[in-house]
């Protein structure tokens, strides 16, 4: 039986494990390839590629099949109970694909599409009979329907790297540090969970993201620092600049590590790692 499959009465939770185990053979598709374990690599990365079978492209939303293969039928996208997942709903688990971004944007209709589909996840507001059954989910930590304070969906709002408006993962995320995080006694709009919900904020801040655990690469964000030194593990240190920072600046024109300018939307392990300077130039109005 393919994961996505499940008896009518057990499909509650079957498509945030189908869409989970498949990062998780991702993962272990990668440690086999540092163990030059060809077979087992290959068997891992097609498992990894289970997440198609829960995603219905008529309605475009990831979507729980019964054990016969037909889709559950009764089934809202908006609800985070019930649907299928855990925690959540298919507006914002249904986008956990770290392990195949460009692939998982491309069935959902490419590019464009999917950027408008990003809006409307922080556009929409969802009604209070769609979270009232979910006690992690609380009006403190949503926007429109982007839910914050609940960790299945923080990779969402740096997606935007992966269209064509990289902007707007730069508004999103600096709106975010700034709406749903305080220094006050309710400083966290959710549980914290291991430490989670704080990590997003420091990484955040310092302006890159690990929207795929596992790789060695970084989505770039908008920093909220001035200037932040980390002292390494290894010994070495790494300085955080960005120039022009301010509320108004929340879009980088430019990154430089060393003094090289970067490429893309991405940072390197390695730019990091290996200490040094990363410079990140603000401006007020974006680029795209």
């Amino acid at each position: 039986m393919a994961l996505g499959y499940v008896p009518e009465d057990e499909s509650s939770a079957s498509v945030s494990k189908t869409l989970e185990f498949a990062y998780d053979d991702w993962c272990i598709a990668q440690i086999a390839a540092k163990a030059n374990d060809q077979p087992t690599y290959e068997n891992y990365m097609t498992r990894s590629e289970n997440y198609v079978n829960v995603y219905d492209a008529d309605i475009g939303y990831m979507r729980p099949r019964l054990a016969d293969g037909n889709w559950r039928t009764e089934f809202d996208p908006m609800d985070t109970h019930g649907q299928g997942f855990i925690e959540g709903n298919a507006w914002n688990y249904g986008l956990y694909v770290p392990q195949e971004i460009d692939n998982m944007i491309e069935i959902m209709g490419g590019k464009d599409q999917f950027s408008e589909h990003l809006d409307k996840i922080f556009t929409t507001e969802i009604e209070d009979r769609f979270i009232e059954q979910n006690e992690d989910i609380t009006r403190d930590g949503i926007i429109g329907n982007y839910v914050h304070g609940n960790e299945p969906g923080h990779h969402i709002p740096y997606l935007y790297n992966w269209t064509n408006d990289p902007a707007k993962t730069q508004a999103r995320v600096r709106m975010i540090m700034e709406t749903m995080y305080s220094n006050k006694e309710d400083g966290l709009c959710g549980n914290d969970d291991a430490g989670q919900m704080s990590a997003w904020y420091i990484f955040s801040a310092l302006g890159f993201y690990p929207v795929l655990p596992g790789s060695d690469k970084y989505a770039i964000g908008s920093p909220m620092v001035k200037k932040a030194t980390l002292q390494l593990e290894n010994g070495k240190t790494l300085i955080i600049n960005t120039v022009n920072q301010g509320l108004e600046n929340v879009y980088v024109s430019k990154v430089e590590v060393n003094g090289k300018a970067v490429e893309g939307n991405d940072l390197k392990h390695s730019d990091i790692v290996n200490g040094g300077e990363i410079t990140f130039y603000m401006q007020s109005a974006s680029k795209n």
